[in-house]
């Protein structure tokens, strides 16, 4: 079961949508994989432990936890049942959101009053108020004093909307900047290049139309896209997601696997 609530007016520069997600999985610990994609999230989690396979061995992770843009799949182990309550960001806004530092590498512990909406959460959780509990966070980002940077949302905006596929140069006349200018600021907000975070919404696009159209031409998506020739769709795609394109859709096809299964965010 996966259902995404869209963000208060007020939020949707920050935010792109709040989302909830309950999954079986089994009595025998679990592996599954998340693929990258342009976006940053902030997990709670409810039910069994869920774990990370970092450095060769598990670990297990808080709720909330915050993961940034990711370079590569990554592996998760769980058990039975598992709630996800997450809130999806825009990467240049996620660290600023909650006044982080976006250098940290790894995984990575730390306090944020964010973590006593934990135990609301799961009381909402446990008498299946969802609703309930999607309002108590949007109330809770709603009263905290966003500022966000112009320059930013402009550079943001230019890049959803082409998908990832224009220049830096033409991102930074969107933004009303110089290329050295927006590039300082996106390193400082996100912890990443703007070519980077490009780089991922371009391959989101290309993940999510082979997983709603398995059968889509490889050639056609690559200049759709604006990638050199299909060839550069494949490396840049196996990059990401570790697979080629064809190996994707073919598994998309076979297996028809959530859409949209939950994103975990840590910073690589």
């Amino acid at each position: 079961m996966h259902t995404e609530f869209e963000p208060p007016k007020a939020l949707r520069d920050t935010i792109a949508c709040f989302w909830y997600n309950d999954t079986d999985f089994g009595k025998e610990k679990t592996l599954f994989e998340v693929i990258p994609d342009g976006f940053s999230e902030i997990i709670f989690h409810f039910g069994e432990e869920l774990q990370i396979l970092q450095n060769g061995g598990l670990q297990s992770l808080p709720s909330p936890f915050l993961v940034g843009l990711l370079p590569h799949p990554v592996h998760f182990y769980t058990k039975n049942r598992l709630q996800i309550l997450a809130i999806r960001c825009f990467p240049w806004t996620v660290f600023d959101l909650l006044t982080l530092d976006s250098n940290k590498k790894g995984v990575n512990t730390f306090e944020h009053p964010m973590a006593e909406l934990q135990v609301q959460l799961k009381n909402f959780i446990s008498r299946n108020e969802i609703s309930e509990a999607i309002n108590l966070l949007k109330e809770y980002f709603l009263q905290l004093e966003i500022s966000t940077d112009s320059l930013l949302y402009k550079a943001g905006v230019a890049m959803r909307k082409s998908r990832g596929t224009v220049p830096v140069s033409e991102i930074a006349d969107a933004a009303h900047a110089t290329v050295r200018t927006l590039e300082r600021k996106f390193k400082q907000s996100s912890g990443h290049t703007v070519k980077d975070v490009s780089g991922l919404i371009r391959f989101e696009q290309a993940r999510n139309t082979l997983w709603n159209l398995p059968g889509f031409s490889l050639a056609k998506l690559a200049v759709e896209l604006g990638y050199s020739d299909q060839a550069h769709l494949s490396r840049e795609f196996k990059r990401y997601s570790g697979t080629t394109p064809g190996a994707f859709a073919r598994k998309a096809k076979k297996e028809q696997l959530p859409n949209r299964e939950f994103v975990a965010f840590i910073q690589l």
